[in-house]
């Protein structure tokens, strides 16, 4: 009997022994397993799927802490399928029991997390858990996140060895996340460094601005791997920046926004002169004007394009989807010196713009010089001749058209005169253009109204219309904006204006109540007149979908 005793115990021992060696060769594949690995979202599923497979847990999940330190801005699960994720609702932000193992960074071991202090149960449609085991992972001297694996297969609980094995796996976990993050930086850096290089030569392939700005937002918006991409410019005048270009999701309803320097995460990068970054763009109380024009987003941040004054030349705004990383310290000092090139870039093709207007302005001023110091002279000279050879003239017909030539002839110096006139008037033209006016009209409109109203314009705005009809446009265009502010109960207005050839059109929506039938009209038989009087139209339209569409147009001249 003692012989049998003595056989089953080794035959325990031994089976003892053999667990323990598969375990280790278990976590061995799993640091194997984890350590292969370059890409940081492909290192972060394989080590929450390796721990929960070395303690067969039935769940488990990876919690990466913010940069507040406070809470988590990514949570990865294992165990859940995706309909299940989805009627659980929000991702936990790592308050109660998953908050203690952020706020204490040391392993925690339960045999039933809801009589734990700091549990604050579960929310609907969550499926009940017992048995709980959180583990820190640190990188280097930081935590960077937390493995949380909860019910061990069988109904039993995790137990000391269990926890040894996880805090092995997370001291593997953390090497491999450094050497993840090293390597996405270098190829970061890399490919910072490609796009500087494409933007400078395109610059100096002689591109224009607006295909500069397309560039350095595309570029940004790849790299960063951001679901949106902004580049606002400041409107000389008015408190607010405007949308020259955008990439990306919804980019033609963003395209045009008249963002307010007050509540938005641009404007406040503008007027600091430093980039800013938020957790959540679109629920963010610190910033409640990008609530509206950034819904369902998360990570986001500003960056100025060079700063002048304190304040940036403009805003290069990057956004993420919800739910995925936060712009760190890593991507922000890169993301900052492309924001640098960009904006010498930018300089550079303003330089470049003012060196073209230059050069016209001198070849105007050396064509109307030669035509006074010799077209002019000439024709006047001829002018005497003529003149004279006339009263040399016997017949009478003969003597008439003479006459008439030199007529002709101090017409066209007249003409002349005032051609060379028209040409020195513009060379001291200043103030500001009409693009610059109306985008500083609708930014001002975002008080009013109460939301910034979108602006698209296009054609040759500040060439092609004429100072009378450009009053009469800006006039026109305070009219509907104030009339949208007062009468509509808009949610939404849109303000678009294009010159076309021989004709300016001017066009203001919104999605209000529309315009009432017995309403007074005095504003808008006010607009009615301004362009008959210019010989052009004004129609109210009441779209399908509802709310007004008024059209205000004008000519133009025809030599524009």
């Amino acid at each position: 009997m003692r012989l049998d005793e003595l056989l089953d115990e080794l035959q325990v021992r031994i089976d003892a022994v053999r667990g323990t060696r598969d375990r280790v060769h278990s976590l061995l594949e799993a640091v194997v397993s984890v350590g292969r690995e370059l890409d940081l979202a492909q290192v972060l599923r394989r080590i929450v799927e390796a721990a929960a497979l070395l303690v067969d847990a039935e769940y488990g999940a990876l919690g990466v802490i913010g940069p507040d330190g406070r809470t988590l801005s990514q949570f990865l699960t294992v165990g859940l399928t995706e309909e299940a994720i989805a009627e659980i609702g929000p991702l936990p932000a790592g308050h109660g029991l998953l908050g203690e193992v952020i706020h204490h960074p040391e392993p925690l071991r339960l045999t039933d997390l809801g009589a734990h202090t700091s549990s604050y149960g579960f929310p609907p449609h969550h499926p009940p858990m017992r048995t709980f085991l959180g583990v820190p992972i640190r990188v280097r001297d930081e935590v960077f996140g937390n493995l949380y694996l909860t019910d061990k297969r069988g109904g039993v609980d995790f137990d000391t060895e269990d926890e040894t094995v996880i805090s092995t796996l997370s001291v593997a976990a953390g090497v491999a996340i450094d050497n993840a993050r090293l390597y996405e930086a270098s190829q970061r850096q890399q490919r910072w460094l490609k796009a500087n290089a494409e933007i400078t030569e395109s610059l100096l392939s002689g591109s224009p601005r607006p295909a500069v700005l397309e560039l350095i937002a595309l570029r940004a918006r790849e790299i960063t791997g951001a679901r949106i991409s902004d580049i606002s410019m400041p409107v000389p005048g008015a408190e607010g920046l405007f949308v020259e270009f955008a990439a990306g999701a919804d980019s033609k309803a963003r395209q045009g926004l008249v963002v307010p320097f007050a509540g938005s995460l641009s404007g406040t990068a503008h007027q600091t002169g430093q980039p800013v970054a938020v957790v959540h763009a679109s629920d963010n109380g610190r910033y409640p004007a990008d609530a509206q024009t950034q819904g369902g987003l998360g990570p986001a941040v500003a960056v100025p394009l060079g700063t002048t004054g304190g304040e940036s030349r403009g805003v290069l705004l990057l956004a993420r989807a919800a739910g995925e990383p936060v712009f760190g310290e890593n991507e922000l000092e890169p993301l900052v010196a492309f924001a640098g090139q960009a904006a010498i870039a930018l300089e550079l093709a303003e330089r470049r713009r003012d060196t073209e207007q230059i050069a016209l302005l001198e070849e105007r001023d050396r064509i109307a010089r030669d035509l006074h110091d010799l077209a002019i002279q000439r024709l006047f000279a001829t002018g005497m001749t003529l003149q004279s050879a006339a009263r040399l003239v016997e017949h009478e017909g003969a003597a008439e058209r003479i006459s008439r030539a030199v007529d002709d002839l101090d017409e066209t110096i007249k003409i002349i005169r005032s051609t060379i006139f028209g040409l020195r008037t513009k060379d001291r033209e200043s103030g500001p253009g009409l693009r610059a006016r109306v985008a500083r009209a609708v930014g001002d409109a975002a008080t009013t109204l109460g939301h910034p109203p979108r602006l698209s314009m296009e054609g040759l705005l500040d060439t092609d219309v004429p100072s009378e009809v450009a009053d009469h446009v800006m006039a026109a265009l305070g009219e509907l904006l104030s009339n949208a502010a007062r009468h509509a109960g808009a949610t939404r207005v849109a303000v678009a204006l294009k010159a076309e050839p021989g004709e300016i059109v001017l066009t203001v929506s919104d999605n209000g109540r529309g315009i009432p039938a017995q309403g007074r009209r005095s504003g808008l038989r006010n607009l009615d007149d301004r362009a008959r009087g210019l010989g052009g139209s004004f129609t109210v339209d009441t779209p399908g979908d509802g709310g007004s569409r008024l059209v205000w147009r004008a000519p133009l001249p025809t030599g524009s």
